[in-house]
């Protein structure tokens, strides 16, 4: 199961405040964990939201909305994307990951994606090949860079 483990926002995040070097070594040493278990398939840190914008669809129109945003709460400051066996085993995880904002209250979010089973028969095989043939490019695409 693929899941995405989402980091949510503090007020010194959000403010721009870098980790400290030790922080930043104790992460590495957890991502290297990770990708030797074959867990870690990608994963980083997020600009602060006043980089962002949001689009809000609206009937047939796009509002954009500029950065910062009001509730932290609302806001990614990272993520990883996991391979696991089940929620347990990413629940494991995230109890050895460091601290990631110290001094302060900070949430890890767990959330599975869809596989393409998860959508039924409204998935054809026509657009699961096509799928299928979209993750090939992308792969590719990341092998070149």
């Amino acid at each position: 199961m693929r899941v995405m483990v989402i980091i949510k926002a503090t007020r010194s995040t959000e403010a721009g405040v870098m980790p400290s070097e030790q922080l930043l070594a104790d992460m590495t040493r957890f991502n290297e964990a990770l990708v030797q278990a074959g867990v870690m398939l990608g994963g980083d840190g997020l600009k602060p939201s006043r980089h962002g914008k949001r689009v809000r669809f609206v009937g047939d129109k796009r509002l954009v909305i500029d950065g910062p945003f009001a509730e932290t709460k609302e806001v990614i400051a990272g993520y990883w994307i996991w391979q696991v066996k089940d929620m347990n085993e990413a629940l494991q995880w995230v109890n050895k990951c460091p601290h990631p904002m110290p001094g302060e209250d900070t949430e890890i979010e767990i959330r599975p994606f869809f596989e393409a089973e998860d959508f039924g028969a409204e998935f054809t095989p026509e657009l699961r090949e096509k799928e299928e043939r979209l993750r090939e490019q992308i792969e590719r695409q990341q092998a070149k860079q």
